[in-house]
């Protein structure tokens, strides 16, 4: 098979950076050759066939170097394979339900309809009290937020499984483009 993934992302934390790495990791054990990297380190894509973005959310917002990741390489973006990943709610149950409805942030939907990513997926985050700011510590208690890891590891790996079949099957532009 031709070409790399690249799975990016943009953590604060590092729950996200476990998130990515866990991604990279299945798509390996796949059979595909998978790059992780620091969303705000990419320079290009050339090399890559496939494209994994995934960024923490504060406040339904991506970090800005997601955000200018995906806006920064649309042009490349639009040729290739796109799955776009958040996390970020905390506690139990559907993570869409637990944000009010939300899935994907309002500023970024008009590039991601433009490019049409094969899924969208929100998933649960994790939120180590001990690790955060002063200034997080008082958002995570104004939203009510409760601290813990709630990332559902199954279901990442699931989703990992499905971008690996759905690569290694040459469906080439399938769900979406």
């Amino acid at each position: 098979m031709q070409g790399k993934v690249l799975v990016a992302f943009a953590t604060r934390y590092g729950a996200t950076a476990e998130i990515a790495d866990r991604i990279g990791g299945v798509l390996r054990r796949e059979g595909l050759e998978a790059d992780v990297v620091p969303a705000g380190r990419v320079k290009g894509l050339a090399g890559y066939r496939a494209v994994v973005l995934g960024s923490a959310v504060y406040i339904g917002r991506w970090r800005k170097s997601a955000a200018r990741l995906l806006k920064k390489h649309e042009d490349e973006l639009a040729g290739m394979e796109l799955w776009l990943f958040s996390s970020g709610p905390t506690g139990e149950g559907d993570p869409e339900k637990l944000t009010g409805g939300w899935s994907f942030p309002k500023k970024l939907k008009p590039v991601a309809e433009r490019l049409r990513p094969h899924d969208t997926a929100l998933f649960h985050g994790a939120i180590d009290s001990k690790k955060l700011n002063f200034l997080h510590r008082w958002m995570i208690g104004k939203v009510e937020a409760p601290a813990g890891d709630y990332r559902d590891w199954d279901r990442i790996e699931s989703w990992a499984v499905q971008i690996a079949e759905e690569l290694r099957g040459g469906q080439g532009q399938t769900a979406g483009k």
